[in-house]
């Protein structure tokens, strides 16, 4: 596992705040909100995206917005935008990814999620889109984020908005050969913690706590 630090990354803790309020809640709208998205940040880094865009999880046209430091903001439009996204991550062994110090909060229609990120990218992509990166080489890109993903009344996902809200935490990070998780690999530790969903009823829509 790659080190930050004095830190080592375990791809398998990314979830660790989102478990801790799963105990903590009570109310079943939540719990189920809380297990999909769970699970679709275990599927993602597993490189199984095509789990994530069953008409169960999300929406038939979401649509993601990224506010990067350094780099244009840009919209993903639809099911064919995202899932070319996750296809090219996956390929690439750059659908990996580490989180620590979240902090996560749920409601009747969104998720929040607050805390520093690490992708795993391809040095070659990065000099391209022009920083000082060795093309050769891997690296863990860091950043510090806030993640809203809003749902709809049958707890599919809509969507995703990401903003690196402070450069302070950015770096890039060079791994060596032996810390780079492979999509098999990560697929291998990630499989045991990847749930399915319970069944929804209406007893999860919004007006039935009401």
């Amino acid at each position: 596992m790659p080190q930050y630090g004095t830190r080592q990354l375990d791809i398998r803790d990314q979830n660790v705040a989102v478990e801790k309020v799963l105990a903590a809640t009570d109310n079943p709208r939540h719990r189920y909100l809380l297990q999909s998205y769970l699970r679709h940040r275990y599927l993602e880094s597993a490189g199984r995206y095509q789990e994530i865009l069953v008409p169960e999880m999300t929406v038939e046209h979401p649509v993601y917005r990224f506010s990067l430091i350094g780099q244009p903001r840009f919209t993903l439009d639809g099911r064919e935008q995202v899932e070319a996204v996750y296809r090219h991550w996956t390929e690439t062994d750059q659908c990996v990814f580490y989180v620590e110090d979240e902090s996560v909060a749920v409601g009747d229609h969104l998720i929040v999620g607050r805390g520093i990120g690490y992708q795993q990218r391809l040095g070659a992509e990065l000099a391209a889109s022009g920083l000082d990166a060795d093309p050769g080489a891997w690296y863990l890109e860091r950043f510090q984020m806030v993640m809203v993903w809003p749902y709809d009344d049958q707890c599919r996902l809509i969507g995703e908005d990401l903003w690196e809200f402070d450069d302070a935490e950015h770096a890039l990070i060079k791994l060596d050969p032996a810390d780079v998780l492979t999509v098999a690999q990560a697929a291998e530790l990630l499989a045991p913690l990847i749930k399915p969903l319970p069944p929804f009823d209406s007893r999860l829509l919004p007006s039935a706590g009401a």
